[in-house]
């Protein structure tokens, strides 16, 4: 595989996975991957590295993060449609957190769970971003389906 493109700018020089099968050929690697849906590395890592439950304002005791690595259970399908549907599944986050949150792979450590059961993860190493263009290439996977899917939300 070739290596991500490395972007020669910006505070978060980390390389931008382009494509979901490049994403997926990481994710085949077994590294314990996870994604992240913030402002980046460098803004949750500067301080505490540790998220904050929306609803009490508790410190967590790692970044809150979803794993990357494929299930037994999804069987023989393909990597691409699995990682397909963990960015469909949070695609929402940008919207709802504001501008300047996206996605970013990183390696850690599970050091907890947050209140959605997701993996609370501490000892982080960025791996990179994930460019836009690879959701929109997650949504046309997941639309390609033949059972409607629709991402995680919060109604009020």
């Amino acid at each position: 595989m070739t290596a991500p493109d490395k972007p020669t700018t910006g505070a978060d020089a980390l390389p931008v996975l382009r494509s979901l099968k490049e994403l997926a050929e990481l994710v085949e690697r077994g590294e314990r991957l996870f994604v992240r849906w913030s402002r980046g590395p460098e803004a949750d890592l500067e301080e505490t590295a540790v998220s904050t439950d929306d609803l009490t304002g508790v410190s967590m005791p790692g970044l809150s993060a979803n794993p990357l690595d494929v299930e037994p259970w999804w069987q023989d399908r393909s990597t691409e449609l699995w990682v397909a549907r963990r960015l469909h599944d949070y695609s929402h986050l940008p919207r709802e957190k504001g501008p300047g949150v996206r996605p970013w792979v990183l390696v850690g450590r599970v050091a907890g769970r947050g209140p959605d059961n997701e993996p609370l993860v501490r000892d982080v190493e960025p791996v990179g971003w994930i460019d836009e263009d690879v959701i929109g290439q997650a949504e046309r996977e997941v639309a390609e389906q033949e059972e409607r899917w629709g991402p995680l939300r919060r109604e009020r």
